[in-house]
C-alpha cells in the first residue's frame, strides 16, 4: 500500500538523497534498531537464546534466509562456546 503522491515521494526521496551517505547510513541502522526493538518486544517471554535469534530472523528477513539453516549455524557456534548473545 502506498498512499504518498508522486510529488511528495519525490521531496522526501530529494531531501534523503542531500544528506551525506554517512548520515544516511545511520538514519537506516537507527530503523533497523527500532524494528528489532519492536519485533523483540513482541515475542513472549522465556524462549531460549537460539529461537529468539530463529523468529527475529525469520520476522526480518523472511524467506531471503534459509532458515534452517541459520539455527543449525547457531547450534554448531553454541557447541563450539561462540554463540555472542549481543546479537540478540
Amino acid at each position: 500500500m502506498n498512499d504518498t503522491t508522486p510529488k511528495i515521494a519525490a521531496i522526501v526521496r530529494e531531501r534523503l538523497l542531500s544528506r551525506p551517505g554517512a548520515e544516511r547510513v545511520v538514519m537506516g541502522s537507527r530503523m533497523f534498531d527500532v524494528a528489532r526493538t519492536i519485533a523483540l518486544a513482541s515475542f513472549p517471554p522465556g524462549l531460549s537464546e537460539i529461537e529468539t535469534k530463529r523468529r527475529l530472523c525469520e520476522r526480518l528477513y523472511g524467506n531471503e534466509v534459509n532458515i534452517d539453516a541459520y539455527v543449525e549455524h547457531l547450534i554448531q557456534l553454541k557447541t563450539h562456546g561462540t554463540l555472542c548473545k549481543n546479537f540478540i
